[in-house]
């Protein structure tokens, strides 16, 4: 019997039903796919993209409870979800780009 995504630590009722949404049902196929793919599923159902969610996820496939990210763990996972998160209409790092490359076509900033 396959156990629900909720069964992985920080991930509850709210999660598992976005999850679903994304075609995971099962805490097996979350941790198949792993922190990043599942989470880019996430986004790619509409999921609108949210670090705290992100690094909830990663520390929960670790068995870590939700706060226990710090540091320069925490800066290294905040580049990665930019990174996961760049492609996207509705993300932060999106939304930094584009008013990074208008600023750079207006003058305001040098071009990069």
């Amino acid at each position: 019997m396959s156990a629900p995504v909720s069964s992985i630590p920080n991930l509850g009722p709210a999660s598992e039903a976005a999850f679903a949404r994304a075609g995971i049902t099962t805490a097996e196929q979350l941790r198949e796919l792993g922190a990043d793919a599942a989470y880019r599923r996430l986004l790619d159902s509409g999921t609108r993209p949210h670090f705290i969610g992100y690094y909830v996820l990663v520390m929960g496939l670790q068995g870590r409870p939700w706060n226990d990210c710090k540091g320069n763990e925490k800066k290294a996972l905040r580049k990665r979800f930019d990174a996961l998160c760049a492609g996207f209409n509705r993300s932060d790092a999106k939304l930094r780009a584009d008013v990074e490359q208008m600023l750079s076509f207006l003058g305001v900033v040098e071009r990069g």
